[in-house]
């Protein structure tokens, strides 16, 4: 790799400062960590303004300056980065200060549904479904009093708040990446995945704690469950089950970000069904005189949700916590790494990292020390396409002469 000769100065004194510097703190003078020039004073004027002197010779004669010069790049302010990150989102020309308003925000989601695929039209269908279905049994709740009702209507909406965020999720993930998110928005539906198996995780817990509650009390003095409420809601979520059953399997393999959100909506609504049906049958047992019937049902259905959820909790955690591939067998990378510090130039590698930014989308960092005067170029492409072989589409490598 060619080096860049744009940092070395004439005067002596200069280059007595930097050594020393870099013998302070432990670094070589070709260490590529510290590639930027080291002035000789860190003074400054007592007026507050940055002098504009860039001349070396300036500061060897004894006229201090800040070691930064001034730079051509201006940095816009965050109302600035907000304004443009409103116009790429709503797609609008300008973007005054005040708030926007509530019909751009609605003529934005319209036109993103109008663009958008099969399965946010389908999603955002299912949503209406569930609003509606949960205020009107809010309101039928209300007026006959009746708490269950109330109870299943609220946990019908916070549902459908998170429905609602996966439906935002795929419409942001569109986006492509900007100064900001520099690797674009497709981790949204990672995390939306991840929200929801959250969710359906806390309901199995509920549903064991109902069972173990129904257990130690009289099931005699239990009502029976309201047929009609629970036939309806399962009618609804059926619905949703028979728009996303092509991602039915439970061990999905999740080759793409959209599929593990869409994956995460179907198990959101299987599991929803599986309870309404899981109570419609506790109902009907204890008609027929069963004892301990709803005890069964509702363990039954916590136990079938956990082990539904759970490969997805995993999946979906393990990506946000950035743990190595799954799609690239540790051993492979160990192996690449035995295999870079066999080189004749390499001295050492460390800090080898990888990982998953979306599923499919291997990301991969490590620093290489090399000896004093060694081809980069010719290492770089090899480590390059060593890694490029396993699945690693980004990697970035670090090297450092010693």
């Amino acid at each position: 790799m060619e080096k860049n000769n744009s940092f070395n100065f004439t005067a002596k004194s200069e280059n007595e400062l930097q050594s020393s510097f870099n013998g302070d703190m432990g670094l070589g003078v070709n260490d590529r960590r510290f590639a930027f020039s080291r002035q000789a004073s860190f003074q400054q004027y007592q007026e507050p303004w940055t002098p504009v002197s860039n001349n070396l010779n300036d500061s060897l004669a004894g006229r201090p300056f800040l070691s930064r010069s001034v730079s051509s790049i201006d940095i816009p302010l965050p109302e600035a980065y907000a304004a443009e990150e409103n116009v790429k989102f709503f797609g609008v020309g300008e973007v005054s200060d005040q708030k926007l308003s509530v019909s751009l925000l609605v003529g934005s989601v319209l036109r993103i549904m109008s663009s958008g695929s099969r399965y946010m039209k389908r999603l955002f269908m299912l949503i209406s479904l569930n609003v509606a279905y949960s205020t009107t049994e809010l309101c039928i709740g209300l007026l006959t009093g009746r708490v269950g009702l109330v109870s299943d209507a609220f946990h019908l909406t916070f549902g459908c708040g998170l429905l609602t965020f996966s439906l935002f999720a795929m419409a942001a993930s569109r986006g492509k990446p900007d100064g900001i998110y520099t690797y674009g928005y497709k981790r949204l539906e990672v995390l939306s995945a991840f929200t929801n198996a959250l969710f359906l995780l806390f309901m199995s817990f509920s549903l064991a704690v109902e069972a173990l509650h129904a257990f130690i009390e009289d099931e005699s003095e239990h009502k029976h469950y309201l047929i009609v409420s629970a036939v309806t809601n399962l009618l609804v979520n059926l619905i949703g089950v028979w728009f996303f059953r092509n991602y039915a399997r439970i061990n999905l393999t999740y080759r793409k970000a959209e599929d593990m959100n869409y994956h995460s909506v179907f198990l959101h609504v299987l599991a929803d069904s599986i309870r309404s049906a899981g109570l419609i049958l506790a109902s009907w047992l204890l008609s027929l005189g069963f004892q301990n019937a709803e005890v069964l049902c509702l363990g039954l259905v916590s136990v079938t949700v956990f082990m539904l959820v759970m490969p997805l909790f995993k999946a979906a955690g393990g990506i946000l916590l950035q743990m190595a591939p799954p799609s690239v067998p540790p051993s492979a990378l160990s192996k690449c790494l035995r295999q870079i510090s066999a080189l004749e130039d390499v001295s050492e590698v460390s800090q080898a990292r990888f990982w998953e930014l979306v599923p499919g989308y291997v990301v991969g960092s490590l620093s290489i020390q090399v000896k004093k005067g060694s081809d980069d170029r010719s290492i770089l492409q090899y480590v390059h396409g060593l890694y490029h072989e396993l699945g690693v589409q980004d990697l970035t490598v670090q090297t450092v002469d010693i």
